[in-house]
């Protein structure tokens, strides 16, 4: 069996491609896999390290008004779909599997003209408009959220199979964490973070929240600052006379490595929406303040946080209404009503996919003849 795989831009494209290539490497032996992508994404760097062969096109994004650089794009364009035609005439693969990312365009459409089998995975409730594009000529459109359903061709087959979740998120229990961490196990754990470079609006929010906690003997807050904001928020809490030495249940890290313990151990969470974190908390069952980041590409994190909310596992604050002030009532509100929050974790739980990554394989095998 040969495999393209093609996903870039942000890692919420790249390791779920990687996530899947993986399954596909235990599953099916003697499987050969490459995957496609550009010489200036994350994916030029963290796929070779994760031992994959790896090949480029060169391709970009489309500008959303027209321009100049509509024009060079275009022609990028082109050059793409030349060389991803080139890649694909030489490697024969059996089938082309995207996750997003405008290097997908070029890929699986050159498979799909050229009679190769494709498959797209779109991680988010609201869909780029690549994978929208994709979808006429792709086998199966796999999705995250049932939400992205409305969005796609009435002919598409489309099947809502998750989002692959790492298989050490699952495994860690709650005990495990608690003592990775160094927590208290008879405390209710708050747990916030805006992801590996940090969120100053959350930041921002929980200098008061932990203001607010300190003397509560019977929780501990852990927050994941990010590394390029820690200090600054060091100097928040100092400025609010607070010392962490002297407060044994806040915990204060700029960045955590143990993600999956910290999931573990969390009791509540407070954090941005990205696909991939969403699928996490949901898979663990855990309940959720969600601030979606505004910036993201057509405000997906906001779309994201909207389907959890639907469903009764999150409750969501835009980003421009979080304070301090907002965020302290909201999780006093969660503090004094621990039926809500049983009441939502099994709501998030109920829309996790463990089995994601098992069912999106089975889907790949049985379109390449393999069988699952």
């Amino acid at each position: 069996m040969r495999v393209v795989l093609t996903g870039g831009g942000t890692g919420g494209h790249i390791y779920p491609a990687i996530a899947i290539g993986r399954d596909l490497q235990r599953r099916v032996p003697g499987v050969e896999i490459i995957y496609i992508g550009t010489d200036k994404g994350l994916e030029a760097d963290i796929v070779p390290k994760e031992g994959f062969a790896f090949r480029t096109v060169e391709v970009e994004s489309l500008p959303r008004t027209l321009s100049v650089q509509t024009v060079r794009t275009g022609y990028k364009l082109v050059r793409g779909l030349v060389g991803a035609r080139g890649i694909l005439r030489d490697f024969k693969p059996d089938i082309v599997i995207g996750t997003g990312g405008y290097v997908c365009g070029p890929v699986v459409f050159a498979a799909a003209r050229m009679g190769i089998a494709t498959v797209i995975h779109e991680q988010n409730a609201l869909p780029g408009i690549t994978n929208k594009l994709l979808a006429r000529s792709a086998r199966a459109v796999l999705l995250t959220f049932p939400e992205s359903r409305q969005y796609f061709p009435e002919r598409a087959n489309v099947e809502v199979t998750g989002l692959p979740i790492r298989p050490g998120i699952l495994a860690v229990k709650r005990e495990a964490g608690i003592a990775a961490l160094g927590l208290d196990p008879n405390k209710f754990t708050l747990f916030a973070t805006g992801g590996s470079r940090g969120a100053k609006s959350i930041n921002l929010a929980m200098a008061d929240v932990i203001a607010h906690l300190i003397d509560r003997s019977d929780i501990q807050v852990v927050l994941a600052t990010g590394t390029a904001t820690y200090n600054d928020f060091l100097r928040i809490l100092a400025q609010k006379k607070i010392d962490l030495h002297a407060h044994q249940n806040i915990l204060v890290k700029p960045y955590i490595y143990e993600m999956g313990e910290a999931l573990a151990a969390a009791d509540l969470c407070v954090c941005r929406a990205g696909a991939a974190f969403m699928a996490e908390l949901l898979a663990k069952g855990k309940p959720s303040i969600l601030v979606p980041y505004p910036f993201a590409a057509e405000n997906h994190q906001e779309h994201n946080a909207a389907a959890v909310v639907k469903h009764g596992g999150a409750a969501m604050i835009l980003d421009k209404e979080l304070t301090g002030a907002r965020l302290t009532t909201e999780v006093d509100g969660f503090l004094a009503n621990p039926q809500l929050l049983q009441t939502m974790a099994q709501a998030a739980l109920a829309m996790g996919k463990p089995q994601a990554l098992e069912q999106i394989t089975n889907v790949i095998m049985r379109i390449s003849g393999i069988g699952a």
